[in-house]
């Protein structure tokens, strides 16, 4: 038997490595956690999983992994995705830090929350970029605003990962397509961090950005930091 999964790739934007707010956009593939907890995910008929023991390793001035994590593993993110049968499958959070080339570091917590069609992961970002300049890098960015904050929704690809749950092996390969949708922390784009929704299905098929909205809409004001003035 073969369990598989998708993630948004790291590097699946343009132009984005040479810079510091490559952090905004990338969305960190955690394999090994990945490994563990697909292995061990539920079935969409039993309890909802709750958020995994997180692994976080930054200040408290940041947000954490597990703060993040239950901010995104709510009740009704079933119904926001618009699969109210589902139910969280796998959850779990980790505040890393992220090192760009020239030794600096950025902190990078991050969530996600898997379930049988879909796969959400919610990231917050310390880095001095705006969203407009972010917008910018895009080649298909489209500017908005969620809940009155600047916003740009813009897409990323994702590979695969497959494992063997017999023989221990596991395979890479393209995937499908992330939606994302980054959004300031403040009311206003003055580059004082942002947080980051990314959605993405099981199966392939291009997410709903309705349904992306939907969850950054309810998510975001629940999350530490988010300024909702």
């Amino acid at each position: 038997m073969t369990e598989g999964f998708a993630e948004p790739e790291k590097d699946g934007r343009p132009g984005l490595q040479a810079i510091a707010a490559v952090a905004l956009f990338a969305v960190v593939v955690g394999a090994l956690w990945a490994q563990k907890e697909f292995v061990h995910q539920k079935d969409t008929a039993a309890e909802p999983a709750a958020c995994s023991k997180p692994d976080d390793h930054l200040p408290a001035r940041y947000v954490s992994g597990a703060r993040l994590c239950k901010a995104l593993n709510r009740p009704d993110l079933p119904v926001l995705l618009g699969t109210s049968h589902e139910v969280a499958q796998a959850a779990g959070g980790s505040g890393e830090w992220l090192t760009l080339a020239g030794g600096k570091k950025l902190a990078e917590p991050e969530a996600t929350v898997t379930l049988k069609t879909y796969s959400v992961k919610l990231t917050a970002s310390y880095d001095d970029m705006t969203v407009a300049e972010a917008a910018g890098l895009l080649t298909d960015a489209r500017r908005t605003t969620v809940l009155g904050h600047p916003a740009v929704l813009y897409s990323s690809p994702t590979f695969s990962i497959g494992f063997n749950l017999g023989g221990g092996k596991a395979s890479t390969g393209p995937g499908g397509t992330a939606r994302c949708v980054l959004v300031s922390k403040q009311g206003k784009d003055d580059g004082k961090g942002t947080f980051e929704v990314a959605l993405w299905r099981q199966d392939d098929v291009p997410p709903d950005d309705m349904a992306l909205v939907r969850v950054a809409e309810q998510v975001l004001p629940t999350v530490p930091g988010w300024n909702g003035h």
